[in-house]
């Protein structure tokens, strides 16, 4: 049945595609939203959708360039840019000729369409692995951002672009090393996209209706309606019902309740909000599976719900002195740190001036994640060699990692994309990123790259396994800032750099992977998905820095707390803080011997050994629940707090019991066909409402805004005005 069983070749394989039409994938979820049929004649790599992929593609990666310096800040969804593709792609394919074209034979002879038939679901779900690449806000902008602003030096355009396009690719070359792992085992199972899928089935299957039955596409645009009038009522009309801090409107002044209630500053204990950008600010609570949601709801309880307050209120550190959640670092006199107070004239460290003025305090829950991060950078690896050892080993052998399902076999019909193309990728981004640091003079030394580049390398493995199966992956922002931290101290922006070039490459890494999972699962041609993987990444990552430029030299008061559009910069806060504490004040100072935060360091070991016990018992045990329980997870999943508040979590949890609990196990049918479709549905109209909004109501001419209670009133309590539960005592915190 089949002549050739090599995934490595770029032989084109013949599968007796009747034989195995009845299999199906071992997953209910996977079965549920993945068809296991394939068309191998479909036409993929079509003018239009690059045409539409391409358009759409830089018109969603600039607005989310805008969205990133928002607080909350909902973005343009892929799925959003998803559904509007469909009906565009439909109008062509109705509008466009039908004629085939011949090119001259000295340019090769070859033959195309504008018109090549009906718009397909492969065209289609290209145009969305385009945009889901391409469309989020890169992470190297916070790094140029903070440079700018905080440290006020002067970046150009191209050291940004080129910065950016870099950090990008080398992940991506990253990726398509790791599919043997990640892409091709059917226990990958990556819930993202199984929303994805659902809704390309939606779309693009023949009408599922029956006589009194509601179709799913009729579902979703209903679903997607109500979405986008409803957003304006929490988003414009009625802003508190977003910040839905009920307990803290009645005890406006009583700082304990605002901070455990609250839920612009606080721990978000109310649980309850109407706003769809606040639920799902963690991801859609609709996507992730039940046990995952059950993991991460653990950890966030044990974490920031009982020891993050007995910290805070026995204080713990000093916590006490300062707001209890919050995304900017402190001096000892109660105000945001001044960073300008301890460099010198080249933006080095001064210590004099540091000791002159304060320490650097972290409030509770930056305190609370640092910890965890400490305990996870070991905790993940641990785990990684115990529970996926011997799939590593096999994989490393060129053994199958696990039996082929339906999925993989159907995709044995096209070539693999060759492992050398990905390495040429890597190796090449790599070199880029030398001549940017060497050419631009950043201060950056080359090993220091080196180290930057190997951080994903070790980790992309143990953070794609726990991503592909629960949506939650693992960040390197701790290793990426203590190693060069320690090693360039007091250079801030050597460790921004680092740090960009190290997570971007890991996040990128991770995106590229379950982006090639989606085309598996759709039935792509790899070497198609990789082309449209490349291309729209980089020409949307010169677009992006160019929103960027304009916004800074257009928008005033950008990134200031008051800012009258809420373009606050949450983001480049929260990465100033990490740049100050790791490369200013370096990890010795802040974390070392003698320091105030030293206990945290603690955690690694504890980290390390964590799942031990857990993995021991599960082997006595094997049918024991033990044999479910995730560590990286439980510590990973809280990873957003900063900037993400405690109702991000509470709600989200609410909601996900709701779908992924109860109605999945009393009505399995009704979630097998409209939950992922919901998802979609919320998440998609949320976006397109949340544009409208703004860009209509709130951002031009100084917008138009409506002031009255319902508008202002969780303005006047301590939790919009983040009060700390203990005044700063007169001459400031104590040193000792």
């Amino acid at each position: 049945m089949l002549e050739e069983d090599s995934r490595d070749g770029s032989i084109k394989m013949e599968f007796d595609f009747d034989a195995v039409n009845e299999e199906d994938s071992p997953f209910p979820e996977v079965r549920a939203s993945v068809s296991n049929i394939d068309d191998p004649e479909m036409p993929v790599m079509t003018l239009r959708m690059w045409v539409i992929g391409l358009i759409l593609s830089l018109i969603g990666g600039s607005l989310n360039v805008f969205f990133n310096f928002r607080q909350p800040a909902p973005s343009v969804s892929p799925l959003a840019l998803l559904i509007i593709s469909y009906p565009v792609g439909k109008l062509l394919a109705f509008i466009l000729p039908i004629t085939t074209y011949r090119l001259p034979r000295w340019l090769g002879g070859l033959e195309f369409s504008l018109n090549p038939g009906p718009w397909n679901i492969k065209e289609h779900v290209l145009v969305y692995i385009m945009a889901n690449v391409a469309i989020g806000p890169p992470y190297a902008l916070n790094a140029i951002v903070v440079t700018e602003l905080n440290y006020h030096i002067s970046v150009d355009y191209w050291f940004s672009s080129l910065l950016v396009v870099a950090t990008q690719l080398t992940g991506f070359g990253l990726a398509g090393l790791c599919r043997r792992f990640l892409v091709w085992p059917a226990g990958m199972v990556w819930p993202q996209n199984l929303v994805t899928c659902t809704l390309l089935n939606t779309l693009h299957a023949e009408d599922d209706a029956q006589p009194g039955v509601i179709s799913r596409y009729k579902y979703f645009l209903l679903v997607l309606a109500g979405a986008f009038f409803f957003y304006f009522i929490p988003g414009y009309l009625f802003t508190a019902l977003s910040v839905f801090s009920w307990l803290c409107w009645i005890f406006p002044d009583n700082v304990p309740v605002n901070q455990m209630f609250g839920v612009w500053s606080g721990l978000g204990l109310s649980v309850l909000t109407f706003d769809w950008s606040q639920i799902s600010w963690i991801g859609s609570p609709l996507m992730f599976p039940w046990w995952a949601e059950a993991h991460i709801f653990v950890g966030f309880v044990l974490f920031f719900w009982i020891i993050t307050p007995l910290m805070y209120y026995t204080n713990t550190w000093n916590l006490a002195y300062f707001p209890i959640n919050d995304d900017n670092p402190y001096d000892r006199f109660g105000n945001y740190y001044n960073i300008s107070l301890v460099v010198d004239s080249s933006n080095r460290f001064n210590v004099t001036a540091y000791n002159e003025y304060s320490p650097l305090y972290l409030p509770a829950t930056y305190a609370m994640t640092y910890l965890l991060a400490f305990a996870l950078s070991t905790c993940v690896l641990v785990h990684t060699v115990l529970y996926h050892g011997r799939s590593l080993i096999n994989g490393m052998k060129k053994i199958r990692v696990e039996p082929d399902d339906i999925h993989a076999k159907l995709m044995r019909n096209y070539p693999e994309v060759p492992n050398w193309w990905y390495i040429v990728f890597f190796v090449g981004f790599f070199f880029m990123m030398v001549l940017i640091v060497e050419v631009w003079h950043t201060t950056v030394p080359v090993w220091a790259l080196l180290l930057s580049a190997l951080l994903p390398v070790v980790y992309v493995l143990p953070s794609g396994f726990i991503f592909a199966m629960t949506g939650q992956g693992v960040s390197l922002n701790l290793l990426a800032q203590i190693i060069p931290g320690t090693l360039e101290a007091g250079n801030p922006i050597a460790n921004m750099i680092f740090k960009a070039y190290a997570v971007q490459t890991l996040m990128e890494a991770i995106s590229f992977v379950q982006d090639l999972k989606l085309g598996h699962y759709i039935k792509v041609p790899p070497r198609s998905t990789f082309l449209v993987q490349s291309v729209g990444t980089i020409l949307a990552s010169f677009v992006q820095v160019g929103v960027k430029q304009w916004m800074f030299h257009n928008v005033k008061d950008i990134c200031s707390p008051n800012q009258p559009n809420d373009l606050t910069c949450p983001h480049n806060q929260v990465y100033f803080t990490a740049s100050a504490v790791w490369g200013l004040i370096g990890p010795t100072r802040q974390f070392g011997p003698g320091s105030l935060y030293y206990p945290e360091l603690y955690a690694i070991i504890v980290g390390a050994v964590l799942p031990l016990p857990f993995w021991l018992w599960q082997r006595r045990y094997p049918n024991s629940w033990v044999k479910v329980v995730s560590t990286p997870v439980v510590l990973s999943g809280v990873s957003y707090i900063p900037p993400a508040g405690g109702i991000n979590y509470s709600a989200w949890f609410a909601t996900g019991f709701v779908f992924q609990y109860l109605v999945r196990k009393r009505n399995f049918a009704w979630w097998s066909k409209f939950n992922y479709v919901t998802s979609a549905a919320l998440d998609s109209g949320e976006s397109i409402s949340f544009i409208g909004a703004v860009h209509a109501l709130q951002f031009p001419d100084g917008g138009i805004y409506l002031n009255w209670w319902g508008n202002t009133v969780y303005q006047n309590t301590a939790d919009y005005n983040r009060v700390p539960f203990k005044a700063i005592p007169p001459g400031g915190v104590p040193l000792s």
